[in-house]
């Protein structure tokens, strides 16, 4: 693993998750755990009994605005802060019994990368690696390389960390979590300091790592970062994971709606058939300067698995059995956003 220089790590086993339970064995998941708690000793709780669960091979977005408890979170799952209580498991394997087999397969970027200024970026690497005791100093050099240029930062190479932008040392974090294959990587706020190319280059290199098979997790307050990128979503509030699951399974359990456009005669016979579907919330609009009436109700899920609510294509079907014409059908899923707001009553930096 690769935070700090200087940084080590420890922690602790499984969990199900809030809400949005995952069915799997332990040895299926990159991150999971149980009853995650942080407490200071002024009395104030950062993490509030949290049961994070990241797939494998998931690019996970976690997200909440500052305070929320996410960096606490991250640097308990890297050792980096002991839990008051809870467990964690790391790629399968618990912690901190499997530090040392588990640790160098993953990296990370926590809060702010610290190196040394009178180095270069690549010296401040090669500096990193050999205090890896699994890295193979032979090629040290080639792998900075690498690293550097996935990031960027080819041409900075031999430019020393002082003379870098904020933007180009949070390069060099990324590049000093990626001087090794792994199996997981944490990004905390990895676009922070970056520009909008350099936010963009960096959603595309969590893309290409992903599909290479690294699961990604990745911490931010930009809701737009989280929205392009990953697969599934855990929403941090007040220390406490509100939410979890995959992105598109979040947005479509709340608050979303089926709106059919019929024509005004058949208005009565959509709504009523609605209502017998057992959808809420059933409401019909006034008509359109052309004639036409919409009609809408709450589908809480549009995969119909829960309770007996059907799914989209059913619900189409039922209408034209009932004898109402269907001149537009959609399903109105909520934004990140709105779900986010109604969980929290917060707002989000949604400028990138």
């Amino acid at each position: 693993m690769t935070t700090a220089p200087g940084a080590t790590a420890t922690a602790a086993a499984p969990a199900p998750a809030p809400r949005e339970a995952h069915a799997g064995a332990v040895s299926d998941d990159a991150i999971r755990t149980r009853g995650l708690t942080k407490r200071f000793r002024t009395g104030q709780v950062a993490v509030d009994g949290i049961d994070l669960l990241v797939p494998r091979g998931a690019v996970y977005g976690f997200l909440g605005p500052n305070g929320s408890g996410k960096t606490t979170t991250i640097r308990m799952l890297l050792g980096l802060v002991a839990p008051t209580a809870g467990q964690v498991h790391l790629l399968g394997a618990p912690m901190p019994q499997a530090a040392a087999r588990v640790l160098p397969r993953v990296g990370a970027l926590v809060e702010g990368p610290a190196f040394q200024p009178y180095l270069s970026g690549r010296a401040n690497l090669a500096r990193l690696d050999a205090v890896d005791a699994s890295a193979d100093p032979r090629t040290t050099r080639t792998r900075a390389d690498a690293a550097l240029e996935r990031v960027g930062l080819g041409a900075a190479a031999d430019k020393r960390y002082r003379q870098y932008s904020l933007g180009m040392k949070q390069r060099l974090g990324l590049a000093a979590a990626l001087l090794r294959p792994r199996d997981l990587l944490v990004l905390d706020e990895p676009t922070n300091g970056l520009d909008p190319q350099g936010t963009r280059e960096v959603r595309h290199l969590v893309r290409e790592l992903a599909d290479a098979g690294t699961t990604v997790l990745v911490s931010s307050h930009l809701l737009a970062e989280i929205e392009q990128v990953c697969t599934h979503i855990g929403i941090m509030g007040g220390g406490r994971l509100l939410l979890q699951g995959t992105r598109d399974h979040l947005t479509a359990r709340r608050g979303s709606r089926v709106m059919v456009r019929t024509p005004q005669a058949d208005a009565a016979t959509a709504l009523a058939e609605l209502r017998r579907l057992g959808l809420a919330d059933a409401t019909a609009e006034r008509p359109a300067a052309d004639g036409s009436v919409t009609v809408s109700a709450a589908l809480a899920d549009d995969t119909g698995a829960d309770g007996d609510l059907p799914a989209p294509q059913d619900v189409a079907g039922a209408l034209v059995r009932a004898g109402a014409g269907i001149l537009a059908f959609d399903v109105r899923r909520p934004s990140l956003e709105q779900v986010f707001v109604e969980l929290t009553g917060e707002g989000f930096d949604v400028t990138r």
